[in-house]
């Protein structure tokens, strides 16, 4: 079973940045603002998620409790 990957990174960054020009508008009501925040906070913790996806496939402590870089395939099969 594959796992869903959502929105890449990028597409998730450019969506924060359209949120952030909304925000900027001096004409978006404060109900809206708040609203345009909350959707923006949670683009940045699937961020802050997938990187942290990423960094633990690539990082990993040896035996000797040294860090060191996994193969792309994650060792396995190796």
């Amino acid at each position: 079973m594959k796992e869903k990957k959502g929105p890449s990174l990028e597409d998730l960054f450019e969506e924060i940045e359209g949120i952030l020009e909304k925000m900027e508008d001096k004409d978006v009501a404060l109900e809206e603002s708040f609203l345009l925040f909350e959707d923006g906070m949670k683009k940045l913790k699937q961020c802050s998620l997938k990187i942290d996806q990423v960094e633990k496939k690539m990082l990993a402590l040896n035996d000797a409790g040294e860090l060191e870089i996994l193969p792309p395939n994650g060792g396995v099969g190796a």
